[in-house]
């Protein structure tokens, strides 16, 4: 491993360590970006609401193609806020930041965040594939949509097919999690490989369990309190959680030892 050379970029980040309750303070921060320029961050927010809104009624009452749709949709929704990170970036800086900022960071570069969206897709697709052979092998009646899923899988009594399809879920969102918690805001900042910016993530997190646990638990619950709100709430908790992200990366990494984007 002493020649692998992603990891041999990564460690030239030093990853730090914060506190337990160190994610409050970024949604705090997260928050205070969003009023600063609240345009970019609503658009986003709305736009990516009224594309959720859509995939529900194009596949309401296909059970896996929305479930495929939305964990895509949720995976890949950072890569989209990335116009956010950069205005993050800009107040960090001392700059001023606007609707052209976020625009700017999707002028065609070197492909890096499109490919890691893609990787993220890939890991969604695969979480719909796994839980549909779960949930098809074990339930007791087919399930073909959501009021199905509903009243075979996590109402049915002696069953412990939702708590199994619970746990298989946390098995496969954590590795992704790790992955990306800071991957998308450094590739957005620093010239670094796909693979680099991801074991980096992984230091992160693997120097800051507890923290980082809790901020997954807020980013959890913020994204189903946006999408039990008939995905209105998304609007602010899209562009809240985005801004917060830039934080949280800023404070768990120390990547002055890499050239920095334009």
């Amino acid at each position: 491993m002493k020649h692998n050379p992603a990891l041999n970029e990564s460690q030239r980040i030093e990853v730090r360590r914060v506190s337990l309750l160190r994610p409050l303070a970024w949604l705090a921060l997260g928050w205070r970006d969003l009023v600063r320029c609240p345009g970019p961050a609503l658009l986003h927010g709305a736009a990516l609401a009224l594309f959720g809104a859509v995939l529900l009624v194009l596949a309401k009452d296909e059970f896996w193609w929305l479930a495929g749709a939305f964990s895509g949709f949720l995976l890949v929704a950072p890569v989209l806020a990335t116009g956010l990170y950069a205005i993050s970036r800009a107040f960090a800086r001392g700059e001023t930041a606007g609707l052209g900022t976020a625009a700017a960071v999707w002028h065609p570069r070197d492909g890096r965040l499109v490919r890691f969206g893609l990787l993220l897709a890939l890991a969604g697709t695969g979480w719909v594939l796994t839980s549909a052979a779960l949930i098809t092998t074990f339930a007791a009646e087919p399930v073909s949509n959501p009021g199905d899923f509903l009243r075979v899988v996590v109402l049915r009594e002696h069953s412990l097919l939702f708590e199994a399809w619970l746990a298989l879920g946390g098995v496969l969102a954590a590795p992704i999690f790790a992955s990306s918690v800071i991957a998308i805001p450094l590739l957005l900042d620093r010239r670094i490989g796909v693979l680099a910016a991801v074991l980096t993530s992984w230091r992160a997190v693997l120097a800051n369990p507890l923290p980082l646990a809790l901020w997954a638990a807020l980013i959890m619950l913020l994204t189903l309190a946006g999408m039990l709100t008939a995905l209105l709430g998304l609007v602010i908790v899209v562009p809240l959680l985005a801004h917060a992200s830039w934080h949280a990366y800023g404070e768990l990494a120390d990547v002055a030892a890499l050239p920095a984007q334009p």
